[in-house]
């Protein structure tokens, strides 16, 4: 299971997974636009390249989360493809994205974003049986 849409009272919330931290953040990001665009609609037409940085895993995904919000509020961007790349360097963990989507007209939005939030923002390595994965939950103000 790549994400999972959940329900929430006033808020869009997902869970995503994850074998690698790449992998986690790009199903991430795919929760993302699933549950405010149309990506079905969207063209794979123009590429957006995102480099983010940080200490703390859990706001470097908060922040490539911004990222992306900031490019939907922004640009009217939506990507249909996304690829991410983590690394550490020392005690930084650094991001690069390639987003390759285009621009979304009203009537291909589905609701609309308006900040990702910090509550029971969480990302954390998790076990179950022999298998090992990252996992996020994120909740997002609309």
């Amino acid at each position: 299971m790549d994400y999972r849409l959940l329900d929430h009272t006033a808020d869009i919330a997902f869970e995503a997974f994850g074998a690698s931290l790449d992998e986690l953040f790009e199903n991430a990001a795919k929760a993302f636009y699933d549950a405010f665009v149309m990506v079905e609609n969207v063209r794979a037409e123009e590429e957006r390249r995102i480099e983010v940085s940080e200490f703390e895993i859990d706001y470097l995904l908060y922040k490539w989360l911004n990222e992306i919000l900031f490019l939907f509020d922004t640009e009217f961007f939506a990507a249909k493809n996304v690829s991410v790349s983590i690394k550490k360097e020392k005690k930084e963990y650094l991001l690069e994205a390639n987003l390759l989507g285009g621009k979304i007209g009203p009537e291909m939005i589905k609701t609309e974003p308006k900040a990702i939030t910090m509550h029971n923002f969480t990302v954390e390595k998790r076990k179950e049986g022999e298998r090992e994965f990252w996992y996020a939950h994120v909740v997002i103000d609309i």
